[in-house]
């Protein structure tokens, strides 16, 4: 039997993808760059178009634009099926259209103002808005209508036929009864056709602003306790510049010659360096949770705000640095106005951290080391969920949190280091304040 090697089969050569499949491939590729070349084109196109007749289509109402489709189908059901009473209906629509163009032509010359009076109330107090119209043309103008959005609401004046120079003026009352920002203007005259079908405005004016601030409780200088330093306070930290002295200590390598105790080191036959506490001018942080989730209803979150102004205004007055912030806005503390201003602008707002913890760290983090941190919030926010809050800060740190809680007893509680204030009623504000000792 004899040994004969067999030649191994050759490997079969790799698969290759058909030239047909290849080319299909590219043309698919062709096709579709050109279908999206084609549709940017087209895009283009049509935003031209439309900016070239946003003069005429702008003009249309929405009323206007039903008219017309209205027109369309009509006549279109009258061709389709020669109903003649679809062809009136759709011929008395484009009528109605080309009519009202007549009313959208002239042309006015106006000088419009408006005027807030006062620009800054308290809510509740009375505030009256003044609309003046000058006709700046050369001849006399004809009526026309003017609109002026106050807040949510719309006001309409008919202004009459002016001279040249003659002056046209109305009054209206803006509802202050909640705190808010509320915008008057912009006033802009209408032109158009009683049935609504076209519209030309006309801009005169930019939007002004009335503050209404929240209601405020008058509180002691120095917020009756809350920050009772003007030079500073002491803490336990050691350093070697200061004014408050601690200790002598021996000298280092590296200390200035300026600390060391001269009579002590002749007596010892050491160098004697000074140290001190040191102290620091007061840093109040206030805050304020606007989570809707935290407040058993909006008087309770007003309630909360004007917790927070009253404080944040008293500090201020009493020259103490003090920084505050609520999860969407950073208020600017340089006036009591400005203050004031700003939390007219404060909104309840969703879910926003994951606890008050979070959000105060988030608001405190570049800001300096604070000597007494203030938060603010609703009945409906567990007094559990406000004492991780000292932990964010070192021992020399007093935290303080008032809870807004619509006609509950006011009152003081003590949890671990956290001082909780209950305040039901704004009026109970400044006696609470007094009672507190940080």
């Amino acid at each position: 039997m004899s040994d004969t090697t067999r030649p191994e089969a050759a490997p079969a050569p790799a698969a290759r993808p058909s030239q047909t499949r290849i080319a299909a491939r590219a043309v698919g590729r062709s096709v579709a760059a050109s279908a999206r070349a084609l549709a940017g084109r087209a895009g283009a196109a049509g935003r031209a178009i439309a900016a070239f007749a946003a003069p005429v289509t702008g003009v249309v109402s929405t009323t206007g634009w039903l008219v017309l489709a209205g027109a369309a189908v009509a006549l279109v059901v009258a061709w389709v099926f020669g109903w003649i009473e679809f062809a009136f209906l759709g011929c008395t629509l484009l009528a109605a259209v080309l009519v009202s163009i007549a009313f959208v032509f002239g042309r006015m010359h106006y000088r419009v103002g408006i005027e807030l009076q006062p620009a800054r109330v308290v809510a509740g107090e009375r505030a009256l808005g003044r609309l003046v119209v000058e006709n700046a043309g050369a001849s006399t103008s004809t009526p026309s209508r003017l609109e002026l959005p106050v807040g949510a609401g719309l006001a309409e004046f008919i202004v009459p036929a002016l001279p040249p120079g003659g002056e046209h003026e109305e009054l209206f009352a803006v509802p202050t009864n909640r705190r808010a920002v509320i915008v008057a203007g912009p006033a802009v005259s209408v032109r158009g056709d009683q049935l609504g079908l076209l519209r030309r405005t006309v801009r005169w004016t930019d939007p002004v602003e009335l503050f209404v601030h929240p209601l405020t409780a008058r509180l002691r200088p120095s917020a009756a306790g809350l920050v009772r330093d003007l030079e500073g306070e002491v803490t336990k930290t050691i350093t070697n510049n200061d004014i408050s002295f601690h200790a002598l200590r021996a000298y280092e390598p590296g200390d200035a010659l300026r600390n060391v105790h001269w009579r002590t080191s002749a007596r010892t036959g050491q160098l004697m360096v000074r140290q001190y506490e040191e102290t620091r001018r007061s840093q109040l942080i206030l805050v304020q949770s606007t989570e809707r989730e935290h407040y058993a209803s909006d008087d309770e979150f007003e309630l909360a705000v004007s917790v927070l102004a009253s404080i944040g205004v008293q500090v201020i007055r009493d020259a103490t640095r003090v920084a505050v912030a609520t999860e969407g806005l950073a208020l600017r503390t340089a006036t009591p106005t400005a203050l004031l201003d700003d939390t007219a602008r404060i909104e309840p707002v969703r879910r926003a951290f994951p606890t008050v913890r979070d959000f105060v760290r988030e608001a405190t983090k570049r800001l300096p080391p604070p000597s007494v941190v203030i938060a603010v919030a609703g009945s409906q926010l567990p007094v559990a969920d406000l004492r991780p809050i000292e932990t964010l800060f070192g021992p020399d740190t007093e935290t303080i949190a008032f809870r807004a809680e619509l006609g509950a007893v006011s009152r003081i509680t003590r949890m671990a280091g956290t001082t909780v204030i209950t305040v039901g009623d704004l009026t109970d504000l400044a006696r609470l304040v007094r009672r507190v000792r940080p």
